[in-house]
């Protein structure tokens, strides 16, 4: 049925048994997976931010060098955990992260450009106040998406 599972992660603890869950699914029908994460695009620093607490001016295009590899490495710690879960199950997998201040977007971008027919995310669950303040990424791919999305939700703890 499913062939190509994108699987997102932001790197929190929800995302990472997403992923578990998600590589599990891959190899029970034999898809392969796509490790994804979006982080933040770069914006032109102010004055101040180009000032460090010491004193000390970096240049722009330092700043930029720095947020450059800033970014790799924490893309590179988030895409780990897929990477090495689908190693070791045996799945073929592959790994991006793209730049975007719309992480929905990206996501739907990504399962495009790599013709996914699945994509497989975790939802914090906020409601209320808490969704309209930090947003709702699972949301705005349920929205915006035609490709089929499962949503992996955490069982509530027994009480």
């Amino acid at each position: 049925m499913y062939k190509h599972i994108l699987i997102p992660t932001d790197g929190s603890l929800l995302s990472e048994k997403a992923v578990e869950a998600g590589i599990e699914l891959a190899r029970a029908i034999h898809a392969r997976v796509t490790g994804f994460t979006a982080v933040p695009d770069y914006h032109v620093p102010t004055d101040a931010e180009l000032t460090s607490k010491h004193g000390r001016t970096v240049s722009p295009d330092q700043h930029f060098a720095e947020y450059e590899r800033d970014i790799r490495k924490q893309s590179e710690d988030a895409l780990r955990a897929i990477i090495e879960r689908a190693r070791a199950a045996g799945v073929d997998y592959d790994a991006e992260f793209m730049q975007s201040d719309c992480p929905h977007e990206a996501i739907i971008r990504a399962a495009k450009k790599h013709n996914c027919d699945l994509i497989f995310m975790a939802s914090h669950g906020r409601r209320g106040l808490s969704a309209v303040v930090h947003g709702s990424e699972t949301q705005g791919v349920l929205t915006h998406s035609t490709i089929p999305t499962l949503v992996y939700r955490q069982a509530a703890p027994q009480a």
